[in-house]
């Protein structure tokens, strides 16, 4: 088979803790290969649920609810990828006491597969991020910050490429701008290059020169702003192969994910998963062997 197109979308979501929603069960079959995309941001260092002292949220979130949440989605789909599009620093007194050492090791333990770097991964400064950086046992990506010039050089990979049953799966990360938002003694000499042309670089790269049949863009620039400020939506709509944007840095709720027009007018999700741990976002891809140029979508959210 040379390049396998996909059913966009099949189920496109946000999952509430401990409820698992996939149309696996329903294409189940030698002819199509389900990847499932479990997504959080703005964990903040939520390990356990919120406790009593919010009612709002009691006994919900946290990355022990994600586990087994996980565990389950697994269960039923072993091509399930978790991402996480940063901030998992800061929020809770675990990172007062731990640094970023213990979320990254309970992220670990949770099965996480990538994650990206957000403007509260700095509140430590670069050393606060170079410390802890040995107890992530998966990867961690940026493609626009450039750490060449700091004692982050070399840390972190532009990109992650995963397989799963023969599928290509093609990930790249843009963070926020820094000045004006994180001290500069904080990021140091980090430099921080356009989001825009960083994603136009990296998507072309991933689908034309890896072969990828989808590219994914883990993002901290939030979903969208009044002004011009680039955004996830802005980023949509500049970008031509990237097929999913999960976003985070807003705190965004979205009942269900976004999907918007690219540049070559073609669909492209954008969805978002709240913050601590409140939301898993959901989206299933289901790739066709045999058909091409087919696509349907289906798209529910279910809060926590």
């Amino acid at each position: 088979m040379n390049r396998r197109h996909f059913i966009r979308n099949v189920a496109a979501g946000s999952a509430g803790i401990g409820l698992a929603l996939t149309p696996f069960d329903l294409l189940a079959s030698d002819d199509f290969v389900t990847i499932s995309i479990l997504h959080t941001n703005d964990l903040h260092c939520h390990i356990e649920p919120f406790g009593e002292g919010n009612e709002r949220y009691v006994n919900k979130g946290g990355l022990a609810r994600i586990s087994e949440l996980v565990k389950q989605q697994r269960a039923v789909n072993p091509n399930t990828l978790l991402f996480d599009a940063g901030d998992m620093f800061q929020g809770t007194p675990y990172f007062n006491y731990f640094k970023g050492e213990l979320m990254l090791k309970v992220m670990s333990a949770a099965g996480y597969d990538l994650g990206t770097i957000g403007n509260h991964e700095f509140d430590n400064g670069l050393k606060g991020i170079a410390d802890p950086l040995p107890n992530a046992k998966f990867p961690i990506i940026s493609s626009n910050y450039d750490f060449s010039d700091t004692i982050l050089a070399g840390k972190f990979d532009r990109y992650r490429i995963f397989t799963r049953n023969g599928i290509k799966i093609g990930v790249y990360a843009v963070g926020i701008e820094l000045e004006g938002l994180v001290s500069k003694r904080n990021y140091g000499n980090t430099v921080f290059n356009d989001p825009v042309r960083v994603a136009l670089e990296m998507e072309s790269f991933l689908k034309n020169e890896k072969e990828c049949d989808l590219v994914i863009c883990l993002s901290h620039l939030g979903l969208k702003y009044k002004s011009n400020k680039v955004s996830d939506l802005v980023l949509a709509a500049e970008t031509s192969a990237t097929d999913l944007i999960i976003g985070g840095h807003t705190h965004t709720y979205l009942e269900e994910p976004m999907v918007e027009k690219n540049k070559a007018g073609e669909p492209v999700i954008v969805n978002q998963a709240w913050w601590g741990g409140l939301m898993v976002g959901k989206i299933d891809f289901v790739f066709d062997r045999n058909q091409k140029h087919k696509k349907q979508l289906f798209s529910k959210n279910l809060e926590s």
